[in-house]
């Protein structure tokens, strides 16, 4: 029975290998952005997007407060973006309703799909990588409706450029966030570092630095005066993987084909 319990309470943490499997360019090349070539500036993309709201939530998880409000603006686009796609896939649903009840179209699926490993330690980077997923379906759908008269050339570069700006939007706001290096506690003792840091990033809502308003996806907060960390529930999965290398980085994107000439992504 002692050996038993002893097994239970060395219990290791739980792992899943997550993938995301893509259909298009228009989604390959917004999980992977454009790296800077030949002085021209590069473009983030969801894989960067991943790395940088891992670690707003590392440190937030320090009680870094400038980082807790960097994940309440994360959140707030990310439901802005989600609502703007919904818009964009009711108006696909009207355009579909033109097609006979004779007609089945099928759901437009890449022969060699993008099998992508999934890097993320933060939920709100799954919740973009949920975007990401829905803006793919979108666009095929949207490929399609072009393939089928449903909708001209102008009407479909119109409405993938809508997507794509949203998405964007999203990426390229945390492109802006800077490690503040400082604590609540700072700011208590009223120090040199909290002056510093509000130079640099501004003054902090109160109920931000008093811990009242967090992001419903912010970590448990980990304080210095702790001797132990405050450990997630054994049956809570923690981080799934190491953060990616760098911004450019794209798991397993390059070892599959998207063909060019693939007559569904036109």
């Amino acid at each position: 029975m002692a050996n038993v319990e002893n097994t239970l309470l060395n219990l290791g943490s739980l792992r899943s290998q997550m993938r995301l499997t893509l259909h298009t360019h228009h989604a390959a090349r917004m999980w992977r952005g454009r790296p800077p070539k030949d002085g021209v500036p590069g473009i983030i993309g969801l894989n960067g997007f991943l790395a940088f709201t891992n670690k707003m939530a590392r440190f937030a998880s320090q009680d870094d407060p400038y980082a807790d409000w960097w994940l309440i603006r994360v959140e707030e686009k990310l439901s802005d973006v989600k609502t703007r796609l919904a818009e964009i896939k009711e108006q696909l649903e009207a355009i579909y309703v033109n097609v006979p009840a004779a007609m089945s179209l099928g759901e437009n699926l890449n022969l060699q799909p993008a099998n992508i490993a999934i890097f993320a330690n933060s939920p709100l980077g799954f919740l973009a990588i949920f975007l990401l997923a829905e803006f793919d379906e979108i666009t095929r759908q949207l490929v399609l409706a072009h393939h089928t008269a449903l909708i001209d050339r102008n009407t479909l570069d119109r409405y993938l450029d809508h997507c794509s700006h949203h998405l964007r939007s999203l990426f390229t706001l945390v492109q802006r966030y800077r490690d503040s290096q400082v604590t609540r506690e700072d700011f208590a003792a009223g120090n040199t570092a909290a002056s510093t840091a509000i130079e640099k990033f501004g003054e902090i809502p109160a109920d931000i630095l008093n811990g009242t308003r967090r992001s419903r996806f912010a970590p448990p907060i980990y304080r210095r005066e702790e001797k132990t960390p405050v450990e997630p529930s054994p049956d809570h999965l923690p981080d799934q993987s190491p953060e990616p290398a760098d911004a450019d980085s794209n798991g397993d994107l390059d070892r599959y084909a998207l063909e060019d000439d693939d007559p569904a992504d036109q």
